[in-house]
């Protein structure tokens, strides 16, 4: 019979020490253990690990492995610029996050099976059996590579994903790992016009596991995988397919790498996507621009740029719609590593507005440019600490939400006092303070944070690294998005924070 998957003795016992743990006590256990010498990264990677073998993904995308797996690398990076015992805060946000979702009626009991890995050759059966699935009469007969990413590809146009997790494992073992990711991006990529997180989920654990290695690769992305591959859907995305082959972009030898020379170009493609007002639009802006010779990360650095003039158009109030930032800055990472096809470099970019939580802020947008740069000009003048200051008490006293009237959440809409959040931000960055400041401050309050399940985490370490991947004068927009989601996001659920707060002051 199978058994529970099962880690290396040096790990195994923390990770069941965050499976077995109850909720009420896991945030002070888990302190306990990093002030006794457990090192942050050690305790994130077991963490990681038991929400992988111990919970299961749910029917949509709340709950289970896929938020603390996707925001493993920003709670990483995020812990690694806090100083003193601030460093702890993040960890224990994903502990306790992982913790709750192992606990959580939804998403377990459950544990994740040790099997073999399953190739083309292993996997065949007959035709009358093929027939009686779906009538295609389609049999997996060769074995290899080839087969075998068939036969993964044939899963997931059924939605067969255990079947499409068992022939993983073994591409996993007889395949680069870049070759095996690019496969399932070919597949995620057309699927994020379904659920931003097809795309997501994989990208960001693909990116954790940069920092981490890949000693564990093959277990945590199998709740990864069997989230691409479920819920059957076409791999083609016409429209998109029409702009590559309108603009020969298959066909013609694409720049690479950015320069200089490229300033102009970029920033005009990057406010001309800020100021659409219907998204569908932006794959053309992009698809022209290369086109014209703009370099792949040349796009991405005008999406992103586009993205952050979008973000700040919007008037979403829902803490968890920063995907047009996150998914934006991932978007970006992936133009830059080697081994993935140009064609899922060229989806990565064109599909970005496809994703449902980016399009549903296109229909609550203010009119482009924003902010307000008169209401900003009649803001008093403020040394820097006294703007940060500002800043600060902005944010921590925005009105609280009465949850008794929200019925959806994705519809709400931001309240005006985050406009003065905003608007302070923006006289920020144009005296020319210090970034840095900002950033650490910023990086203090989205660890109050455990209502978006990671979003926040993930919405911050965007905005840091497009700040510092983006050129003069764009580069400031993503530090005044990034107070921008902090006020909108800011105190709808503390509980981890205070909790952990009372403990290290108590200690």
């Amino acid at each position: 019979m199978p058994r529970p998957v099962q880690f290396p003795p040096e790990i195994e016992p923390l990770v069941q020490f965050i499976e077995e743990t109850p909720r009420g006590e896991i945030v002070d256990a888990t302190l306990r253990k990093l002030r006794d010498g457990v090192p942050a990264r050690t305790m994130l990677m077991a963490s990681a690990l038991a929400v992988t073998r111990s919970s299961d993904l749910p029917p949509g995308h709340h709950g289970g492995p896929l938020h603390p797996l996707a925001g493993l690398y920003a709670v990483t990076k995020l812990a690694e610029r806090m100083e003193g015992e601030d460093r702890l805060l993040p960890v224990v946000q994903h502990v306790a996050l992982a913790n709750k979702h192992i606990h959580d009626p939804v998403t377990g009991p459950f544990q994740l099976l040790e099997y073999a890995p399953l190739d083309a050759a292993s996997a065949q059966f007959s035709r009358t059996a093929d027939l009686a699935a779906d009538g295609s009469g389609e049999v997996v007969t060769e074995a290899g590579i080839d087969a075998t990413k068939a036969a993964f590809l044939n899963a997931c146009s059924r939605g067969e994903s255990h079947r499409a997790d068992h022939l993983f494992l073994w591409l996993w073992q007889n395949i680069p790992a870049i070759e095996a990711f690019d496969l399932l991006l070919s597949v995620a990529n057309p699927k994020n016009a379904l659920d931003d997180h097809y795309f997501i989920f994989p990208a960001q654990l693909w990116r954790a596991l940069e920092i981490y290695g890949h000693e564990h690769l093959a277990v945590l992305m199998r709740p990864a995988v069997r989230y691409v591959a479920r819920m059957p859907t076409l791999r083609a995305v016409p429209e998109i397919d029409a702009l590559i082959e309108q603009y020969g972009l298959l066909q013609r030898v694409l720049r690479q790498r950015s320069g200089a020379d490229e300033t102009a170009a970029i920033g005009a493609a990057g406010e001309a996507i800020g100021a659409v007002d219907r998204y569908d639009q932006i794959p053309r802006i992009l698809a022209q621009a290369l086109a014209d010779g703009l370099s792949l990360e040349g796009a991405g650095e005008a999406l992103s740029i586009g993205a952050a003039g979008l973000f700040l158009r919007s008037q979403t109030g829902n803490p968890m719609d920063v995907h047009l930032h996150t998914s934006a800055n991932l978007r970006r990472y992936l133009l830059r590593l080697d081994g993935l096809s140009l064609r899922n470099k060229l989806l990565c970019l064109l599909l970005w507005h496809t994703g449902p939580e980016v399009k549903s802020t296109q229909y609550r947008m203010m009119p482009a440019p924003q902010p307000d740069m008169a209401a900003v000009a009649a803001l008093p003048h403020r040394s820097q600490d006294e703007l940060l200051k500002a800043i600060t008490w902005s944010i921590h006293h925005q009105p609280a939400t009465d949850w008794s009237q929200v019925t959806n959440l994705g519809k709400m809409m931001a309240v005006p006092e985050v406009r003065e959040a905003v608007n302070l931000a923006q006289q920020y960055v144009t005296l020319g303070y210090s970034p840095d400041v900002l950033i650490r401050r910023l990086g203090e309050i989205v660890c109050h944070d455990n209502f978006t399940e990671m979003h926040a985490f993930k919405h911050h370490q965007a905005i840091v690294e497009e700040f510092h991947a983006t050129r003069e004068p764009w580069r400031w927009m993503h530090l005044v998005c990034g107070v921008q989601a902090a006020a909108i996001s800011f105190g709808k659920n503390m509980e981890v924070y205070e909790a952990a707060l009372d403990l290290m002051h108590a200690a």
